[in-house]
């Protein structure tokens, strides 16, 4: 087999594994059903490029009808290519709608100089695609996060926030009105490099945050890739972890409840103040308790034979 052909097979093979995830994720969670209108939130980096590649393939032979709108918000920032993605989107037939909010002007007024500007960018972003959502009634908002970003979400909860949560691959918006889907949950993003390469996407980096090298996504990211080079697969498990929780094994309170756990039918409920405040139950308590400390200190001096 010739080098060309052999890259031609392995490219192959990558798509396929690449519709094959995003299928089984689709399914999974019910990611997208029937009429439904979705808009796939086109960043123009690589992971909104092949997410947008990927779902476009299953389109065209997916059990149910739905439809697919290429969503780009241009935040005003100094460079961006403007006329990129539309050119793009033009040449593969796709319909897409072009956002203009000046979201970049707020951040740097707002984000003092050398501060972390990710948080603020991405609420201002999120609020301009849910309110164009809302207008124009779209079912569902894809976003293109994939397997990576769930993983280090996850870490960055628990190392830094004191909790177990990520980001689920469904989620209804806080105020109940979108339902967010990611249809790149199961994906790796070696992969998704590899396949955005090969397919020779415009791809337009983020110039605001992705020039910020001490933002603790990537320093969590550079965690990741070394335990991945050191115990390959470790990603992998982390991600299925988060598919099999099992609250008895933890210790949230509030999702299991550790008090009925071999209770006595007659005994009494816990009494915080009376555990804390050391004050014994009852009299045979007190008298055991003063018994005790009243007993002298003996020592027995034992000989070895």
């Amino acid at each position: 087999m010739t080098v060309a052909r052999k890259l031609e097979f392995e490219q192959h093979k990558l798509a396929k594994r690449l519709r094959r995830q995003v299928g089984q994720a689709i399914a999974d969670f019910g990611m997208i059903e029937a009429g439904d209108k979705v808009m796939v939130c086109l960043s123009g980096g690589k992971d909104s490029h092949v997410m947008l590649d990927v779902l476009l393939q299953l389109r065209a032979k997916a059990p149910v009808p739905f439809e697919l709108v290429a969503v780009n918000l241009d935040q005003k920032q100094p460079g961006f290519p403007e006329h990129v993605l539309p050119q793009y989107l033009q040449s593969r037939g796709v319909r897409f709608t072009i956002i203009e909010q000046d979201t970049y002007s707020v951040v740097k007024r707002v984000i003092p100089e050398g501060k972390t500007m990710c948080s603020l960018c991405s609420r201002l972003r999120r609020g301009a695609l849910y309110t164009h959502a809302a207008e124009h009634g779209f079912t569902k908002i894809a976003l293109g996060h994939h397997r990576d970003d769930i993983a280090a979400t996850f870490l960055m909860n628990l190392f830094h926030h004191a909790k177990l949560a990520s980001m689920p691959p469904k989620l209804l918006s806080d105020d109940g009105r979108h339902v967010v889907i990611r249809p790149l949950a199961y994906c790796r993003e070696s992969d998704i490099a590899t396949y955005a390469g090969a397919r020779e996407f415009p791809i337009i980096p983020c110039t605001l945050c992705g020039s910020q090298e001490n933002l603790q996504r990537k320093q969590v990211g550079k965690l990741l890739q070394q335990w991945e080079r050191e115990s390959p697969g470790r990603i992998d498990q982390i991600v299925r972890a988060l598919g099999d929780v099992r609250p008895s094994q933890l210790a949230d309170r509030t999702l299991f409840d550790f008090h009925a756990l071999g209770r006595r039918s007659d005994a009494p409920s816990p009494d915080v103040h009376a555990w804390l405040a050391g004050e014994p139950h009852g009299d045979d308590g007190a008298n055991d308790a003063a018994s005790i400390a009243s007993q002298p200190l003996r020592i027995l001096d034992a000989t070895l034979v």
